[in-house]
C-alpha cells in the first residue's frame, strides 16, 4: 500500500464521522451520564433528608416557640405535662462525645504516629487492618460490652456509680471511634514527604521527636479531618448510649449520672406507639434536625481549620 493510500486510510480513521470513533463518543457520554447520576444521587438523597426534617418539624415550632425549645431546660415531650427544652439533649450529646474524644484523640493519633514511624511496612499491613477491625464490631455489641462489663469495673473503682450512666457510653464510644481517627491520620503521616524526616534526623532529632515534632504538624491538616470524622461519629452514635447511658434527658455535667443524647430519645420515640402527626411525633424530626445542624456547624468549621492549615503549610 502506497504512502499517499496509508495516509488518507488514517484520516479517514480519526475523521469525527468514522464509525469507531462515534461509537467511542457515545460510549463515553453514556459512562459521563452514569457518572454524572451517581453523583447527583448523593446531592438528591441529602436535599430529601433536609427536605423532611425541615418540612416536619415547622408544625412543630408552631406550636413550641422557638424560645422555649433553645432555654427550657426539660425536654418531655412524651409527659402529660410536656416540655420541649433540647438543652439536656445537646448537653448529653456533648458530654459524651467529649469523654469519646478525650480517648480516641490521644490514642489514635499515638497508634497513627507507630504505625507510620516505627513499624517496619510488612508489621503495617498487618497491624493496620488488626485496628481497623474495631471499626466493623457491631455498635449493639459496643453498647453491651459498656453496660455489662465497663460499668462494672467503674463501679468498683467508683462506687456510687449508677448501672447507667455517660462515662462508661464515652469510654467505649471512645474506643469505638480510634479506628477512624487513626486510620486517616496514619493515611497523613505517611503522605509526609521523606526529606523532612531526612533532614529532622540530620540535625539529631530521634524518631519520637521527628513524629511528634515534624510529621504530626506537616500533616495536621489531614489529621484535623480524622478529628471531625471521629466528632461527627461520636455525634451520631446510637446504640452505645442509648443502651449504656440510660435514656434519661438530664442536663447535668456529671458523667457519673445517666443522660440521654439527640439520637437516643430517637430511638426511644421510634420504638412506641405515636399517632402519626402529633407533637410528639414531630419531636423525633426536630431532634434530627438539630443534629444535623451541629453536625454541619462541626464540619464547617473543620474544613476551615484544614484549610487553615493547608496555607500555613
Amino acid at each position: 500500500m502506497s504512502k499517499k493510500n496509508q495516509l488518507r486510510k488514517l484520516s479517514e480513521f480519526t475523521s469525527a464521522d468514522h464509525p469507531v470513533r462515534r461509537m467511542r463518543r457515545l460510549k463515553e457520554r453514556v459512562i459521563e451520564f452514569i457518572l454524572f447520576l451517581a453523583a447527583a444521587s448523593s446531592v438528591l438523597v441529602t436535599v430529601g433528608i433536609v427536605g423532611i426534617l425541615v418540612m416536619e418539624s415547622i408544625p412543630f415550632f408552631e406550636t413550641v416557640t422557638l424560645k422555649e425549645f433553645l432555654t427550657d431546660t426539660e425536654w418531655t415531650p412524651l409527659f402529660e405535662n410536656a416540655h420541649y427544652g433540647i438543652l439536656p439533649l445537646i448537653n448529653g450529646t456533648f458530654l459524651t462525645t467529649m469523654i469519646a474524644l478525650i480517648v480516641a484523640i490521644p490514642l489514635g493519633t499515638i497508634a497513627a504516629a507507630f504505625l507510620s514511624e516505627y513499624v517496619r511496612p510488612g508489621v503495617r499491613e498487618v497491624l493496620k487492618p488488626i485496628l481497623e477491625m474495631l471499626a466493623a464490631v457491631p455498635t449493639v455489641v459496643y453498647g453491651y460490652f459498656a453496660l455489662l462489663f465497663v460499668t462494672p469495673l467503674l463501679q468498683k473503682v467508683i462506687p456510687s456509680l449508677g448501672g447507667f450512666n455517660v462515662l462508661s457510653a464515652g469510654l467505649v464510644m471512645g474506643v469505638m471511634i480510634i479506628p477512624y481517627v487513626s486510620s486517616l491520620s496514619e493515611d497523613a503521616m505517611r503522605s509526609v514527604p521523606g526529606h523532612l524526616r531526612e533532614a529532622s534526623f540530620a540535625v539529631g532529632a530521634s524518631r519520637m521527636q521527628t513524629a511528634f515534632r515534624v510529621v504530626i504538624p506537616a500533616a495536621f491538616s489531614g489529621i484535623t479531618s480524622a478529628y471531625v470524622l471521629g466528632i461527627s461519629r461520636a455525634f451520631g452514635e446510637t446504640m452505645v448510649v442509648a443502651i449504656a447511658a440510660g435514656m434519661q434527658p438530664n442536663l447535668t455535667l456529671n458523667p457519673t449520672e445517666p443522660a440521654a443524647t439527640i439520637t437516643a430519645f430517637i430511638v426511644q420515640v421510634s420504638l412506641g406507639d405515636l399517632p402519626h402527626g402529633s407533637i410528639g411525633f414531630r419531636s423525633i424530626y426536630v431532634a434530627g434536625l438539630s443534629l444535623l445542624i451541629l453536625t454541619l456547624c462541626f464540619n464547617i468549621i473543620g474544613l476551615w481549620l484544614r484549610k487553615k492549615f493547608q496555607e500555613k503549610e
